[in-house]
């Protein structure tokens, strides 16, 4: 049995709904966890943070394009607002974006969540920040893990990505040095916020 297993089912049986956040460093692995975990429940949904990027267009136009990633570069009090509805919602769908990695952009009303929904797993790189909007977020999950990887595999796996969704080697190094380092530098400091480390 996984780690994490007989905690998640202790969660699920003191409350009908549970919402479990996963969080860690760029190319720790927390979408592949929260898919993981979301697949063992069968009315369980994958609601991930990244469909509250702000778009490209928004992020031309606040100069934030280059740090695409960054915390100031997503939907904070969006994704919080979301939250709070998920919690509250017990008879109708809340539809909730999610990001195409494709074209790179956040896809509205993409995920249903059934107000029969038991676990909701969302994953995202600031749930532990202690920055507003952040501790409010924190407030809406039941617990949050933090997913651990060593930095030299976590760096390969950014390095890979960037390159399987179109940046030249060269441009993928530079974005993870000028861009996904810094973050996870941030994302670390507030590990020990984490009910869980996986």
């Amino acid at each position: 049995m996984n780690s994490w297993a007989s905690r998640l089912e202790a969660l699920l049986a003191r409350q009908p709904r549970v919402i479990l956040g996963i969080t860690g460093s760029p190319g720790a692995g927390k979408t592949a966890m929260a898919s993981q975990i979301a697949s063992t429940i069968g009315d369980a949904v994958h609601v991930p943070m990244d469909g509250f990027h702000l778009a490209d267009v928004q992020l031309a136009r606040l100069g934030l394009l280059d740090g695409k990633g960054a915390v100031d570069t997503f939907d904070a009090y969006g994704y919080l607002a979301l939250l709070q509805r998920i919690r509250r919602q017990d008879t109708e769908i809340v539809y909730a974006p999610a990001f195409d990695r494709d074209i790179e952009q956040p896809v509205a009303g993409s995920i249903g969540i059934a107000p029969t929904a038991r676990l909701i797993v969302t994953e995202g790189n600031y749930l532990l920040d202690t920055d507003d909007p952040w501790p409010a977020v924190r407030s809406a999950l039941d617990e949050v893990w933090f997913v651990d990887l060593a930095t030299e595999e976590r760096r390969r796996r950014l390095i890979a990505r960037h390159i399987e969704f179109g940046k030249s080697p060269e441009q993928a190094q530079a974005w993870v040095r000028a861009v996904d380092d810094p973050n996870a530098e941030r994302i670390e400091r507030v590990r020990h916020r984490a009910d869980l480390v996986v």
